[in-house]
């Protein structure tokens, strides 16, 4: 059979590390994948389908952990200095996927591979270093232990200023199932335990640096259509408010939406939203920001507390969905100690999103009598206090105490205190701070999300703001109705997916047929909206089909109790949206079977994915 011709902007490389082993192993990234999946999570999603299923425990040494980069990664493309991460999750036993910036996804690539694929688990700890081509596995045990920042250091001093880290910390080790990754300074893949993953391998650490540049099929009009892309991030509205105040300037929104769910997700308004707003940040604690390797946004905050108990040096401030999760959902104003919960979740390796939402349900359950200081090693959780949240914090990582608990997630919270219809969570995976009472659309967007509760599978809330695509048929609505919010959440569902597989951050706005030109001219293939939108159809059905293997349940699309009750005051006005409605239209669009949730034979077959038809429907 003949090779597919290669395409430009990959090193059709995945490096293969068998960490029982300890053997590294180099073998070919087809290209007929490549045109089918184009790379990021899409491609992974390709690469684990094979190699997982329902019986694997994620947290075992059969289940694969997979590091991808895009084909833009590492090139002028805006916002494009990315990686992501994916493996099946320990947090839902389905879909694992996170995607992170910083510069390791950018020395990745130049390190000359695509991709790196963890199986095994090694007897004792290791880390792996990839610099300019040559893997090797080294010894982690002096590592074991450290927080990520500890580990990033001590990485720069004996493998090379310049090299790009990604790290576990004691979180990770203890397989805490939300568990992340840091890279770099401060940069998570934060969700879906892609850091208990591997924790449970006993890899501490990947350091890769490179200087090698896969050759693009035409530099200057790839150069051209980078910087008439990065010309409209520049114009987009999002642009200002995030490079002036970070993603926490979206909360003082957020609030007048009533997308700020507060006391967990039981108040719709949260009376000190100004005081830990990105405003009030830039106004009080800022001192510098921080970016991802060739992104001029420049999102990340650099706070620092100089005086009191929360007294911090220079550190990553914490973004919308941190000040949130530690903020108004403890109705806590206090931003000095929300700066330190963030920094501690950041060196212990926790997804902040899923700490606060945990430890916003011990509180709960706390104020309701559920559990009592006799549970919390006497700790008093009360409302608007961060100092329990901090402590909370520690022994979450450390698995300590009641702390061994809050590590499971909600889910397994509500399961063992009776309080199943009170967690906050969608097939295992915590709520964002989108609240879908705000903002109706994300209510189909978490029930159907491949990972869970996910806000940036498809970011309805800014469609339901007023950005919209013609091209890509999403057209904005009333954030408050629910009529054709299914058609619109899976059209930005695809478009999201050929993003996530570009890879592109989903805080910038380049037009979609700049990322075809972009795509075009990097690859030498001609690329078209139509041609995107079809991959990124391919993509979700493909990561749904994936679900359906790990065991995927419909029964689970829907919303808890506890976020489908209407609140009386705020941006929702009382509001809940109509779920059913939304799903009805979705798995019509979808062409999906309602009762099973599997993708159609005939519309696998459509989108090139025999095998995958034969392995649902035999």
């Amino acid at each position: 059979m003949a090779r597919v011709q290669a395409l430009m902007g990959y090193w059709e490389k995945i490096l293969h590390v068998d960490l029982t082993e300890k053997k590294t192993q180099i073998k070919r990234l087809e290209m007929k994948d490549a045109r089918r999946f184009i790379g990021g999570s899409g491609l992974a999603c390709h690469l684990l389908y094979p190699l997982v299923n329902e019986a694997t425990n994620p947290l075992s040494p059969e289940n694969a952990l997979l590091f991808m980069t895009g084909p833009l990664t590492a090139t002028a493309a805006p916002s494009s200095g990315r990686f992501t991460v994916c493996a099946k999750s320990p947090a839902t036993n389905l879909w694992g996927e996170s995607s992170c910036g910083g510069i390791f996804g950018a020395k990745l690539k130049l390190s000359g591979f695509d991709g790196i694929l963890f199986t095994g688990r090694a007897e004792q700890p290791v880390y792996l270093t990839v610099l300019s081509g040559q893997p090797s596995i080294e010894d982690a045990s002096p590592l074991w232990g450290k927080t990520t920042d500890e580990t990033r250091e001590l990485l720069l001093r004996d493998v090379g200023r310049t090299i790009g880290v990604a790290s576990i910390g004691p979180a990770g080790e203890n397989v805490v199932r939300y568990a992340c990754i840091i890279a770099d300074w401060g940069r998570a893949a934060g969700r879906t335990g892609m850091g208990a993953v591997m924790g449970s391998k006993n890899l501490k650490a990947i350091a890769v640096d490179g200087a090698a540049r896969p050759p693009l099929a035409d530099e200057d009009k790839f150069r051209e259509a980078a910087q008439a892309a990065s010309k409209k991030v520049r114009e987009h509205i999002m642009f200002k408010v995030y490079s002036q105040t970070g993603t926490a300037g979206y909360v003082d929104f957020a609030q007048v939406m009533g997308a700020l769910s507060a006391k967990y997700f039981s108040q719709g308004v949260f009376e000190g939203a100004d005081k830990i707003s990105g405003s009030t940040m830039s106004e009080t604690i800022l001192t510098g920001t921080s970016t991802c390797q060739g992104c001029f946004i420049r999102c990340g905050r650099v706070v620092e507390i100089r005086e009191g108990k929360y007294k911090l040096a220079a550190t990553k401030g914490p973004e919308y969905e941190t000040v949130a999760a530690f903020g108004a959902n403890l109705l806590c104003d206090d931003l000095a100690g929300i700066c330190l919960a963030n920094q501690l979740c950041n060196s212990l390796g926790l997804d902040t999103i899923s700490s606060g939402v945990s430890i916003g349900f011990a509180y709960h359950l706390f104020e309701k009598g559920v559990i009592d200081p006799s549970d919390t090693s006497g700790l008093e959780l009360k409302w608007g206090e961060i100092d329990p949240a901090i402590a909370l914090v520690q022994m979450i990582a450390h698995r300590q105490g009641i702390g061994d608990v809050l590590a499971e997630g909600v889910r397994a919270m509500g399961e063992k205190f009776g309080a199943a219809k009170d967690a906050a969570q969608i097939n295992g995976l915590e709520f964002s701070f989108q609240d879908p009472r705000g903002f109706h659309g994300m209510a189909v967007c978490y029930a159907t999300s491949p990972r869970g509760a996910c806000h940036q599978q498809a970011d309805m809330y800014m469609v339901e703001i007023g950005w919209g695509d013609e091209q890509l048929g999403i057209e904005s609505k009333d954030r408050l109705e629910d009529e054709s919010k299914g058609v619109t959440a899976a059209r930005l569902q695809d478009y999201r997916a050929v993003t996530n597989s570009l890879i592109i951050c989903c805080m910038a706005f380049p037009t979609p047929p700049l990322l075809a030109q972009m795509l075009t001219h990097a690859t030498g293939r001609a690329w078209s909206v139509k041609d995107l939108l079809v991959q990124g159809e391919r993509i979700m059905n493909l990561k749904r089909a994936f679900n359906i293997k790990m065991g995927f349940r419909v029964s689970n699309e829907k919303l808890p109790s506890i976020v489908t009750k209407p609140l009386t005051e705020g941006g929702s006005l009382g509001t809940v949206p109509d779920l059913e409605q939304q799903l009805r239209e979705y798995y019509a669009y979808r062409q999906w079977d309602r009762k099973s949730g599997k993708p159609k034979k005939e519309k696998l077959l459509e989108l090139e994915l025999a095998e995958v038809a034969h392995d649902l429907w035999r």
